[in-house]
């Protein structure tokens, strides 16, 4: 679908019809005025040179020329606001936890920013299926409707934390209940609730939610996060959350409530830690449920097309230049400008407007937003730009890039082995393997970091930063005790380097905070005007039915006291 910027300028080409009306008049004109000099045919032999069309084909092409720039300033822009599609999939309704207890540090980086990145990896699989995302902690509310816009899935991804829900404590129940609703009406379609928790359901119900859940023919997946032996809950303020008694709060995984509200879902429980093997063991239950055709609406933003407007008109005005009013004499017997040729030669102009925006492009766009520090939308850019292009080395490594300053480690790793795989370029191809060094070393993972820097210097000989880093990972490795899971390596050791160690973690937290700091500065990710759209029926309900929820609250007294808080 093609729509104009700026619209008004249209007006403009009012003026073409009055030049056409102009030449046609100066045309009948001359035909007279040569009439009087005698039988036309006889000039014409007289007057070999002169050409009756290439005149009329320069005017045309200069007319053609105005008309397209009339266009350009008008700023086209193309783009498919709404297209339907059918494809064969489930729906998905992702139920996420965001009460004070998913802060705890017990996984890496913390409970809520590991359920955050498993949910985006899990969109990321997806191609043909809905999602929707419904978060909850002492209530429940629908943060993104079921849909099939994955870009919006990650916007709103983005702005999660426990502060969108004023009523803490953890009432899975109602996140059930609430998902049960959030499908599609459409039957024999496979439909699955993923409940990604901790477990600590201080409101009790969920069983029977789960159990409806199943008669509705609707699976529930408990997906629980944390350590069964428990974890303190940090402050932004420094410290740990304490109960009314003054005593720290420690927040454990209910394994067995987690197994048992599975079970009465018709569901499985897959223990979430600092693996992979909670996202395969997901992908492979998800790939059992049935598949059905569905109806997808598919929102996408306008481009601006002026680079193809642009292309066009220079190519008009450099063949109206080209061609000369009269006929070359060595050229005569060609017939270069027949009606054939000329018919041939505008469509071959015009199919030039088909150009849409190239994967450079979006590129360019995406590093802009990468030196505004606003990452989220780099990463769009950049994955459009791979949507055109899968093989664009610099895309890839960008969106690694991009990936890896909003703290999304595990998908950047991926991304960078893909760009040292594409590129040709040994010392991009040295970056990439850098990066992969960077990010295994941040997570103590030594041995994979060992690896990718002997990958680089592979590459580049001459880089001092990676032989730097290379050589401080040896050291490391070598005092670090040999664990088969080092991404989970927490032990403290005994001896004297037990210090060394700690102060090394202190100095990995208060980098850790500086980037928290600087991503709370960034500016807030923004929905674009189509999403708006897609959502805006939604969000009408939603607040239609938290307004009626907060008339009843004021209506009656608040009858229940939380305890706890987390």
């Amino acid at each position: 679908m093609l729509r104009f910027e700026d619209p008004t300028y249209l007006w403009l080409l009012l003026v073409i019809p009055i030049l056409a009306m102009v030449r046609f008049g100066v045309w009948r004109q001359r035909k007279k005025k040569l009439q009087r000099f005698g039988n036309p045919m006889l000039l014409k032999e007289m007057m070999p040179d002169v050409s009756k069309y290439r005149p009329t084909i320069k005017f045309w092409l200069l007319l053609s020329a105005m008309t397209i720039l009339i266009l350009l300033i008008a700023r086209p822009q193309a783009g498919t606001m709404i297209s339907h599609d059918k494809r064969n999939g489930i729906e998905v309704i992702i139920a996420l936890d965001i009460s004070n207890s998913m802060l705890a540090e017990d996984v890496t980086p913390s409970r809520l920013e590991k359920s955050k990145l498993l949910i985006e990896n899990l969109v990321d699989h997806f191609t043909n299926d809905k999602v929707g995302l419904v978060v909850f902690a002492g209530d429940a509310f629908v943060q993104l409707p079921i849909t099939s816009d994955y870009v919006s899935a990650k916007m709103f991804l983005q702005n999660i934390k426990p502060s969108l829900i004023a009523t803490q404590g953890t009432d899975i129940a109602k996140a059930l209940n609430l998902s049960m609703h959030s499908f599609s009406q459409q039957k024999n379609i496979g439909k699955a609730v993923i409940v990604i928790t901790d477990g600590e359901d201080h409101e009790g119900g969920a069983l029977e939610a789960a159990k409806a859940a199943k008669d509705k023919g609707i699976q529930v997946f408990i997906l629980g996060i944390g350590d069964t032996k428990g974890a303190p809950i940090p402050l932004p303020t420094g410290g740990y959350m304490t109960d009314r008694n003054g005593q720290t709060v420690i927040t454990a995984l209910n394994e067995q409530m987690c197994k048992e509200i599975a079970q009465a879902g018709n569901g499985t429980y897959i223990h979430v830690d600092n693996t992979n093997d909670a996202q395969e063991k997901l992908n492979n239950e998800l790939t059992k449920l049935q598949k059905a055709d569905t109806e997808m609406a598919t929102y996408s933003e306008y481009g601006e097309q002026f680079q193809a407007v642009c292309i066009l008109i220079l190519l008009l005005l450099i063949t109206e230049v080209c061609i000369l009013e009269i006929r070359n004499p060595k050229l005569r017997k060609l017939h270069l400008f027949s009606q054939k040729k000329m018919l041939a030669l505008l469509f071959l102009l015009a199919s030039t407007t088909a150009m849409a925006q190239s994967d450079r492009q979006f590129v360019r766009s995406g590093n802009q937003q990468y030196r505004h520090q606003n990452y989220p939308k780099a990463e769009i850019e950049y994955r459009k730009a791979m949507s055109q292009n899968p093989n664009n080395a610099q895309a890839i490594y960008n969106l690694g890039c991009a990936l890896m300053m909003q703290q999304k480690d595990s998908i950047a790793i991926i991304q960078f082995e893909n760009a040292g795989k594409q590129e040709t370029n040994k010392f991009r191809k040295a970056m990439s393997y850098h990066n992969i060094g960077v990010i295994c070393q941040k997570h103590q993972l030594y041995g994979d970091a060992i690896k990718a820097y002997e990958e680089a210097l592979r590459n580049n000989p001459t880089d001092n930063e990676t032989r730097y880093n290379l050589a401080l990972c040896k050291r490391l490795n070598k005092n670090q005790p040999n664990n088969k899971n080092q991404q989970n390596n927490q032990n403290k050791k005994k001896d004297n380097k037990q210090d060394k160690k700690q102060n090394k973690d202190q100095q990995n937290k208060n980098q850790q905070d500086k980037k928290d700091k600087n991503k709370q500065q960034q500016p807030k990710e923004q929905m674009s005007k189509d999403n708006a759209e897609q959502l805006l029926n939604a969000a009408i309900q939603e607040e239609k039915a938290t307004q009626q929820r907060l008339k009843k609250a004021m209506q009656q007294p608040n009858r229940r006291t939380v305890e706890k808080n987390w």
